[in-house]
């Protein structure tokens, strides 16, 4: 007679999956739960008393797995999950990726073996080709729990999802720069393999149209979310000794970059050149220097993705749910190509 644990391995899932259909209690989805009825059927499969109360431990954890821990932006939204989780009386797990699909997959190897509940996930890589999507699947198929994608939705996903307006962040932030006067208007790009950035560079490049504006390709700049690549990128372009009116920066790690090289060469933010960066940097308006921006409400993200995943747990069949953080446009003055304050050491 099968095992329960032989009865998880020919049906491709993890024993506390098989002892969920046995029990008709949590989370699985049909296929797989189609998939386990049929191993059973065919082999005539009995459960014993411990096979069918396995379930029944059933962990209070929820995963959360986030590319850059040390970036104050996924600090905030893992405030408003912890906040949320706590909540719901449950406690979290948090993995960090650091931008490196290996490790997202060994993290959620790791999830797997916790037997967490749900997944909130800010993937590590763009995912833009179904070879990569399908590896990601496949890894999220095997915890067989509830997943939320937060913040970097990506091309294929079929998960429950937290996003930003990224095209119209970008839009905004450039349209603001050309209703200030500026004409010259660059961008320092994030890592285009991401969805998100190629959204906010399209809405750029579509607000510069709209605006009658070319784009000048000296000002664009192949930046990747990094402050290093943005401070090298600006420096460069400042040593060049061409340099545009206005720049946007495509997120907050760009922002601090850009203003690095600006303060090392002795120039003004918002005087030599305007600026408007996507999400807020609260340091800068700590430090009283008024740095224009497009920013969101991340606490927030935070919170609502532990919401679509008690909600898909509660209701495990219902459609795809979106929920999209609308962007906000805080004029501070760095915007005009005028002296906001200081920020040059």
């Amino acid at each position: 007679m099968l095992t329960i644990k032989e009865v998880a391995e020919l049906a491709g899932v993890s024993k506390s999956t098989v002892s969920r259909v046995l029990n008709n209690k949590g989370y699985v989805s049909e296929e797989t739960r189609r998939r386990i009825e049929e191993v059973i059927q065919e082999h005539d499969y009995s459960p014993s008393a411990a096979a069918i109360t396995l379930s029944k431990r059933e962990g209070s954890t929820i995963g959360v797995v986030i590319p850059e821990i040390d970036n104050t932006f996924f600090g905030e939204v893992l405030k408003g999950i912890n906040e949320a989780a706590d909540k719901n009386g449950f406690s979290i797990i948090c993995c960090d990726t650091q931008n490196d699909g290996g490790k997202e997959l060994k993290a959620l190897s790791m999830l797997e073996h916790q037997r967490v509940r749900g997944v909130l996930i800010a993937p590590a890589m763009g995912y833009g080709d179904r070879e990569s999507v399908d590896k990601l699947k496949a890894a999220l198929a095997r915890l067989d729990v509830p997943v939320v994608v937060v913040d970097r939705d990506f091309d294929y996903s079929q998960w429950d999802t937290v996003y930003f307006q990224n095209y119209e962040s970008g839009f905004i932030a450039a349209e603001s720069l050309i209703r200030a006067g500026h004409q010259k208007i660059g961008i320092i790009q994030g890592d285009m393999q991401l969805k998100i950035a190629r959204e906010r560079y399209r809405g750029y490049e579509d607000a510069m149209i709209a605006g009658g504006l070319k784009i000048l390709e000296p000002f664009v700049l192949k930046g990747d979310f990094t402050v290093e690549r943005a401070y090298a990128l600006t420096k460069e372009m400042l040593l060049s000794g061409d340099r545009p009116d206005a720049m946007v920066t495509c997120n907050n790690r760009s922002s601090i970059g850009f203003i690095k090289a600006m303060v090392e060469q002795g120039l003004v933010v918002g005087k030599d050149i305007a600026a408007i960066g996507i999400d807020q940097i609260p340091i800068l308006d700590d430090l009283g220097f008024d740095f224009s921006c497009v920013s969101r409400d991340t606490i927030e993200m935070g919170r609502m993705g532990v919401r679509l995943l008690m909600e898909r747990m509660q209701h495990p069949d219902r459609q795809r749910n979106i929920w999209v953080a609308p962007c906000k446009l805080e004029l501070k003055g760095s915007e005009k190509g005028e002296r906001p304050g200081r920020l040059d050491g």
